[in-house]
């Protein structure tokens, strides 16, 4: 089906007369989005029958780009302009033909082709019509065959877009789902990434499991599924883990991750006491090994996998700190060990609360957990630019001269002692730092 149109592209009606020149269509997800919602993405793709690297060259020139050959076998070219927000990317059809190239496309939706030089759109697969309809269907099942990567991508398009998948569809991907493992780890981690970064995360983690294809994606989910509902938990564990998800509010995919992720430890530390009572005594920090290990199989970037982990390590230590009734110090202790990452852990501490809602917890015990992680959360925001960027009232020379010591790690404790005085409001000026440090010198020297 061919129609005409007129899209409104300023970067792209700049190069009016350079696409004159050149069979090039704009095509994928910009086309999807733009049928979707009417928005002009920044990121242009744009296949063209012949010539993809004198095109690419020409549009560099023109906005004085920077020029990536992503490609140079099947001619992929990436162009980066100076803002550092709009790119586009130059391929060259297959078979330098549009209709092979519509032909070889995963879904309908990414099949729409928009001709630039005679501002037509080219849909052979009525992709239009399956966004209208909000339908996720297939090209051809056999483009899905040939790079199974794209079987996890219906499941990404499920999250980020909330489509429905058409039946067929959905069968050869429960059946062929395994394939995927088939795809370089490092694609399959991206597209994880986008799958947590989607706005109907939790309800494609529960269709991921009710397809019977999230535990190969995530074997840990074989383990977990074995956890049943008990007095603090409503749910199973799979259902208590996509819960967290859904409650976390930030729009962070890695957190989310991490709250898929927190209870990896339980299975290994599930024990059942006499009255019946489930317990995991060192699930968060058997958790961080076991995420770590199974983030790096999935070949995260090391800094990803210590985030991820870290949040799972430290999912309870809020909890802990509710139930002893903590004062400013602990607090004060909280915030120093976790630095910016805290506000992360506290609101999947939160989603963890939330999605923990046995006969045993009390509407009552939710609202005080609730409004002791509000108040954790308020007290990093007063004191968080005394963290990121400390004002010392005394520095190590002084607190050695004062004390008539020598270079040692007792300067370093002493130091710390000294800013979480100052982050409780014990301490306030630099007379009250050199009282506090020597009570302190003399306190360590009468407990030797």
């Amino acid at each position: 089906m061919k129609t005409e149109t007129k899209i409104r592209d300023k970067f792209l009606e700049n190069l009016k007369e350079i696409l004159s020149k050149y069979n090039a269509y704009l095509v994928g997800g910009y086309l999807r989005n733009y049928f979707i919602n009417g928005t002009i993405s920044n990121d242009r793709d744009i296949v063209v029958e012949f010539g993809a690297k004198e095109l690419a060259q020409a549009i560099t020139k023109f906005y004085d780009a920077a020029f990536v050959e992503l490609d140079s076998e099947n001619k992929i070219y990436i162009l980066v302009l100076k803002d550092k927000v709009n790119y586009f990317d130059i391929s060259e059809a297959l078979e330098n033909n549009i209709e092979t190239d519509a032909k070889r496309r995963d879904f309908t939706v990414n099949s729409i082709f928009y001709d630039l030089k005679n501002s037509i759109i080219y849909d052979p697969f009525d992709g239009i019509k399956d966004i209208q309809n909000k339908i996720l269907k297939a090209s051809d099942l056999n483009n899905l065959k040939d790079d199974p990567l794209r079987i996890l991508r219906l499941y990404r398009f499920y999250s980020t877009l909330g489509f429905e998948i058409e039946s067929s569809l959905n069968e050869f991907a429960k059946k062929s789902f395994n394939l995927i493992l088939n795809s370089a780890f490092e694609r399959i981690n991206q597209e994880i990434i986008l799958l947590f970064g989607g706005k109907y995360i939790s309800q494609t983690l529960l269709k991921m499991f009710d397809d019977g294809v999230l535990e190969i994606l995530f074997p840990f989910v074989k383990e977990i599924k074995k956890i049943p509902s008990n007095t603090h938990h409503h749910l199973d564990l799979v259902h208590h883990s996509i819960e967290t998800v859904k409650n976390i509010r930030y729009d962070n995919p890695y957190l989310k991750i991490a709250a898929f992720m927190h209870d990896i430890g339980k299975p290994k530390t599930w024990t059942i006491e006499e009255n019946g009572r489930h317990r995991f005594i060192g699930h968060d920090i058997l958790g961080y090994d076991l995420a770590a290990a199974e983030l790096k199989r999935l070949k995260f970037p090391k800094k990803k996998i210590k985030y991820i982990a870290k949040m799972v390590k430290n999912h309870i230590y809020p909890a802990t700190l509710v139930q002893n009734n903590a004062t400013k110090k602990a607090f004060a202790r909280f915030v120093k060990k976790l630095g910016a990452d805290a506000p992360d852990v506290i609101e999947l501490s939160r989603a963890d609360r939330l999605s923990a809602r046995g006969v045993a917890v009390t509407d009552e015990m939710v609202k005080a957990a609730l409004n002791h992680l509000e108040n954790l959360l308020n007290y990093y925001n007063e004191v968080s630019s005394m963290i990121e960027a400390p004002t010392k009232l005394l520095n190590g020379e002084e607190i050695m001269r004062i004390l008539n010591l020598s270079p040692g790690k007792i300067i370093g404790e002493l130091s710390d002692k000294l800013l979480e005085a100052q982050m409780i409001g014990q301490v306030k000026d630099k007379q009250e730092a050199i009282k506090f440090i020597k009570d302190l010198k003399s306190s360590i020297n009468t407990q030797k």
